[in-house]
């Protein structure tokens, strides 16, 4: 478990987009994330299911905390989603971000998003590390 004060902590403390949607961090460690998100009324498009950019934000912020676990800033350098099922308001979603691999300053990383024990999305993300540079402290 990484401390409260690591670069990825630092990182989604200063993250004002996925705090004010309620994502919280439940586990993080070196290259791993488990964040929890509520889908909420405003989330839910015409369809009455969960936005597609919601789950692709939630998914892309625990990408984001894995791949910054290791210190330098580190940034996607791209990204893409799979919807297996969908989400409704209410729905208590988890987001589980694993590296599968680093070489040089990029990065591979897998998330799975689930409600309860379905899978309703499966993310991979593509890193690159910005050479030179530590996370911000929050302002």
């Amino acid at each position: 478990m990484q401390s409260a004060k690591g670069p990825a902590a630092r990182m989604f403390a200063a993250d004002k987009a996925s705090r004010l949607l309620g994502i919280e961090v439940l586990e993080q460690g070196e290259g791993t994330a488990v964040l929890r998100m509520t889908v909420t009324a405003s989330m839910v498009n015409g369809h009455g299911t969960a936005h597609g950019g919601y789950l692709f934000l939630f998914a892309d912020t625990a990408f984001a905390c894995a791949c910054n676990s290791h210190g330098p800033v580190t940034l996607a350098s791209g990204a893409e989603i799979t919807f297996v099922a969908p989400a409704k308001e209410g729905d208590v979603l988890v987001a589980t971000a694993r590296e599968v691999t680093r070489f040089g300053r990029s990065g591979i990383y897998d998330v799975s998003v689930a409600r309860g024990d379905a899978v309703i999305a499966e993310f991979r993300g593509r890193s690159r590390s910005v050479r030179g540079t530590e996370p911000e402290e929050p302002r």
